[in-house]
């Protein structure tokens, strides 16, 4: 398997053949996106590489469309180039196209001739507190399997805080690779509310899940993120070693070869 951090929630999967390709964010810096509710942010950095720049991609996997972190203009003009996007059941109504809706726990195969079957099943999310859903809107995250295999699953949590939800990954999934969206996203006109995880929870969530990596993705380029790397990294530091030696950061922009190992 091999990743290609773009920047943001946007990463490149290459893997069994297939190209996947999460959250596309391609705009420069310097706007301000209106999130809704009295909420907005500027994006502070751009993408590492453009969508030119990239092999040709099989699928989008679509957390969310209705946010301009995780789909922004530019990323919404790449979306018809591509054969398949899978999303949130609410987005693929607005969407349309060749837009496929899941719903949590729902799955869809992604077939083409010379290539294994790759199996996509939606995760739950929570992007913020509890009975924020209505004003959040519906997130997914993305569990990957190639059919047939035994091994552990690549799973995307989205943006999400820590819950029930992701607790229940665990249960379900032997995960092999966790790429989590972090940040701990906070709004002045919200005060302390989280809107995505810490790396408090992001340590929390690798204890259940028992992963052999973690990624981490989508923690800085936005005003809106309360905690980037360094803020990670500190809580990192207060966990035991063997937590702490699983988080792989990933250089933007470079693709990065996982293989398998014994832990």
């Amino acid at each position: 398997m091999r990743l290609t951090h773009v920047g943001g929630p946007t990463l490149l999967v290459e893997v069994a053949g297939w190209r996947l390709l999460t959250d596309p964010t391609f705009d420069p810096p310097g706007r301000r996106y209106a999130f809704g509710w009295g909420t907005s942010s500027r994006k502070v950095a751009g993408p590492a590489l453009q969508p030119a720049e990239l092999p040709d991609v099989d699928a989008v996997l679509l957390s969310h469309d209705h946010h301009a972190d995780n789909l922004d203009d530019a990323g919404r003009a790449f979306l018809p180039s591509v054969p398949v996007v899978v999303t949130t059941a609410s987005g693929a109504v607005r969407l349309g196209g060749t837009a496929r809706g899941l719903a949590p726990w729902t799955t869809t195969v992604l077939e083409a001739p010379g290539r294994p079957a790759l199996q996509v099943t939606a995760t739950p999310a929570r992007h913020g507190p509890p009975l924020s859903r209505p004003v959040a809107g519906d997130v997914v995250g993305f569990a990957l399997r190639v059919a047939g295999s035994d091994d552990g699953v690549l799973w995307i949590s989205g943006d999400s805080v820590l819950f029930g939800g992701l607790r229940e990954v665990a249960e379900r999934f032997t995960v092999d690779t966790a790429v989590l969206h972090l940040g701990g996203v906070r709004f002045p006109v919200t005060g302390p509310l989280r809107y995505s995880m810490t790396g408090r929870q992001a340590v929390e969530l690798c204890r259940l899940l028992d992963p052999r990596t973690v990624v981490p993705v989508h923690y800085e380029g936005w005003s809106h993120f309360a905690q980037g790397r360094a803020g990670v990294e500190r809580d990192l530091a207060r966990a035991p070693d063997d937590v702490r030696r699983r988080f792989r950061w990933l250089p933007r922009g470079t693709p990065v070869e996982l293989a398998r190992a014994d832990r």
